[in-house]
């Protein structure tokens, strides 16, 4: 009997740490052959998380992976998210992979929307404790750096800071802000790690 064959798999890709670690931990498991980052109209942020296009580019051609950036406005974001799964399909795309951690109305809508597309949805992070996540990531040999904060949650001076045991103490010291940044409370960039290319 020849080994089973992996499921073609996109990862809704942020660029940051959560994206990174649920893809990195599909690739044993799925055969992950594009990346999905939805952007707004003008073409130059992801959607999500204001990241630039290009940086997430140059993840995507580090990692070694296509890269599908569709455009859409918040009005328009499902509608363009299922248009895209749609040619993902066409592509033999069978699964998603998705970093949600624990936010229920994320997991229904990645879960109604990869169904009505003719898609599993995967979450390798769910119900995972924060403290696992992160410990995981540092494990793993990812660097993550905070590039954006909620201005009313975190100031300005953990801008640039790298995901480590140190950044998990500071964080976790400051009232309701979660340490994974699950509400917004930050986002990363991750600049190396095992998914990355040598």
């Amino acid at each position: 009997m020849g080994k089973a064959k992996k499921l073609k798999a996109f990862v809704s890709w942020s660029g940051g740490k959560d994206a990174a670690l649920s893809c990195y931990r599909a690739m044993k498991d799925f055969h992950v052959t594009y990346l999905l980052n939805m952007v707004a109209e003008d073409g130059r942020i992801s959607r999500s998380h204001g990241i630039r296009t290009d940086v997430l580019r140059m993840q995507a051609e580090a990692i070694g992976l296509p890269i599908v950036q569709p455009r859409s406005s918040w009005e328009t974001y499902e509608a363009e998210f299922k248009k895209a799964l749609s040619d993902l399909k066409d592509k033999g795309v069978e699964a998603g992979i998705f970093g949600d951690i624990d936010l229920e109305g994320h997991r229904e809508w990645v879960e109604r929307v990869s169904g009505e597309s003719g898609m599993e949805a995967i979450l390798p992070l769910w119900r995972e404790k924060r403290e696992h996540i992160i410990e995981a990531l540092i494990e793993s040999g990812f660097e993550a750096v905070v590039v954006a904060t909620r201005k009313d949650m975190l100031g300005p001076e953990w801008l640039g800071r790298v995901v480590d045991r140190d950044f998990t103490r500071d964080i976790s010291e400051i009232k309701d802000v979660d340490i994974s940044g699950e509400n917004g409370e930050y986002h990363t960039l991750v600049i190396s790690g095992p998914i990355f290319k040598k």
